[in-house]
């Protein structure tokens, strides 16, 4: 999945831990295997190599995951899409040198994008890509499925409280040693050391989606490396985007199709949904936030950030 994972347990000894924590590496590992784009043997894999020949039957597990992919691409109207990847592939964001690839390259990868030309077939359990060239990747929600099967694997077990954090996505339950709720600590977009403000996590869960890592300039404006499904563009206008929902699926998908919304958009399509809020930097370091998120904002924290 391209994400490094930290677990944690509440538990009176190491010893009592540590078969938990092995467990949820299990669960992880097996999840990577399944939906890796990167392992030609992978479902995944299998799916983007006949796109456009053939159906591919898959397991009940991935067929229950694309359905639900294909719901988030209806609600967000198309701004989270997993057939995003033949845009991706037209950037090389490590490239110092960066140039944009030609229009007609973007018009062209554009055609083999959209979540509209992915044909379920649930009683078959079979995927088919209706476009040649086509390239399914569950990196946008893949990490975020995966950290509710470790937590829903911990609460069976009667785990007492736990989290799991797959590249700063994090979803918990249960309370933390001291008996309170967890809490999430927002970063600043230019200093991912300096936090800007805790939010408190209770059997819920959140997902950023930034540009802290991977962003370019180019004739003076920054883009990330986030790609607008609709226009074929890298976004920019936003630093970060984090989404609270009781799930780590949902948090997950919602945070990349928020962030190519904007914020005006992302803001009123949060507050339409039940138990989902969230947090839009754009970049101008503006903070803005959904109705009735509570946090807590860090004593100077503020400094060179606007809370709107």
């Amino acid at each position: 999945m391209g994400s490094s994972f930290e677990l944690g347990i509440v538990a009176s000894n190491e010893a009592g831990a540590t078969p938990f924590l092995e467990q949820g590496v299990a669960e992880i590992q097996r999840i990577e295997r399944l939906l890796t784009e990167f392992d030609s043997h992978s479902q995944t894999s299998l799916i983007n190599v006949q796109a456009a020949k053939a159906p591919v039957s898959v397991d009940k597990e991935v067929m229950d995951l694309l359905q639900r992919s294909q719901a988030i691409s209806k609600l967000t109207k198309g701004y989270f899409d997993i057939s995003v990847g033949p845009l991706k592939k037209l950037y090389q964001f490590k490239n110092k040198a960066f140039r944009f690839p030609d229009r007609k390259h973007i018009t062209e990868a554009l055609k083999k994008v959209g979540y509209q030309n992915i044909v379920l077939d649930p009683q078959a359990q079979t995927v088919f890509l209706r476009q040649a060239g086509m390239h399914l990747s569950f990196a946008a929600i893949g990490k975020g499925y995966a950290a509710d099967c470790v937590r829903k694997k911990w609460i069976g077990n009667q785990v007492a409280g736990g989290y799991i954090n797959a590249s700063g996505d994090l979803t918990t339950f249960g309370c933390d040693a001291r008996g309170e709720a967890w809490k999430i600590g927002i970063a600043s977009p230019d200093d991912r050391n300096h936090t800007l403000l805790q939010v408190p996590l209770k059997n819920a869960s959140v997902a950023t989606s930034g540009d802290y890592e991977q962003h370019f300039l180019y004739q003076g404006k920054r883009y990330s490396h986030n790609i607008d499904p609709m226009s074929g563009m890298p976004i920019t206008g936003i630093k970060s985007v984090s989404v609270f929902s009781p799930s780590a699926e949902l948090s997950d998908a919602l945070a990349t199709a928020i962030y190519a919304m904007g914020v005006k958009k992302g803001l009123s399509f949060l507050n339409q949904l039940p138990q989902t809020h969230g947090i839009i930097i754009n970049d101008q370091n503006e903070i803005y936030f959904s109705n009735k998120l509570h946090y807590e904002a860090i004593s100077s924290a503020h400094r060179g950030v606007a809370v709107v």
